[in-house]
């Protein structure tokens, strides 16, 4: 019977070839755990962007906020500018129909109250013409034993120049004479010439018109 022959290790971990193969194993495993941490690494490592890149994004984010901080401030004074010109314009209406009220409103048992509102409403050469005229005017109201009443029925911005504008206003007015009332109300038309002065406008000059 033939004895079988088998290689084996020596009890100290020597092949028979004489390699200890102890030791090549363990610089297998040193060289795989050394490969794994190395790509372990690399995958760890987030990308850090261009800094080209970082940084012409940040001067075109710069720019864009410039420019929408100056069309914010050019909205806000334009819309500041419409405002005081509607309140301008508003102001000039508002003065153009009081007046009109006040010139067609006259009663003979209080005349001289009722021109001198007439005169608080008026300046330059309206002013200057009505007061001259205030005297005699109140002599014939009383004479007739007038009253008069006014009603303002439209008015409207005609153009404005700067601090002057022309106002176009309609009135009502209903008459009684001597305590008899004309059977028809008037109507007159009045274009109004108002200046602006400060937060107050008057009227400086009155036509009438058909």
């Amino acid at each position: 019977m033939t004895e079988a022959h088998v290689d084996s290790e020596d009890d100290d971990g020597t092949d028979s070839d004489g390699t200890d193969s102890t030791d090549s194993t363990d610089s297998a495993v040193d060289t795989v755990v050394e490969e794994s941490t190395t790509v372990d690494t690399v995958a760890d490592e987030p990308t850090a962007p261009p800094r080209r890149s970082l940084r012409t994004a940040l001067i075109v984010g710069s720019a864009v906020v410039v420019a929408l901080g100056g069309l914010c401030a050019a909205i806000a004074a334009q819309t500041y500018r419409d405002h005081r010109a509607a309140d301008a314009r508003a102001l000039m209406v508002q003065a153009a129909r009081q007046a009109a009220a006040n010139l067609t409103t006259v009663d003979y048992t209080h005349a001289e109250a009722d021109v001198q509102r007439i005169l608080d409403s008026a300046t330059g050469p309206f002013y200057d013409d009505f007061r001259a005229r205030s005297a005699p005017f109140i002599d014939v109201v009383r004479k007739a034993e007038s009253k008069s009443q006014g009603t303002v029925t439209e008015a409207g911005l005609e153009s404005v120049n700067g601090d002057e504008g022309r106002v176009l206003v309609a009135v009502s007015v209903t008459t009684s004479t001597g305590g008899r009332l004309e059977p028809q109300p008037r109507y007159w038309r009045m274009r109004l010439t108002v200046t602006k002065n400060g937060d107050e406008a008057k009227v400086s000059k009155v036509d009438f018109v058909s």
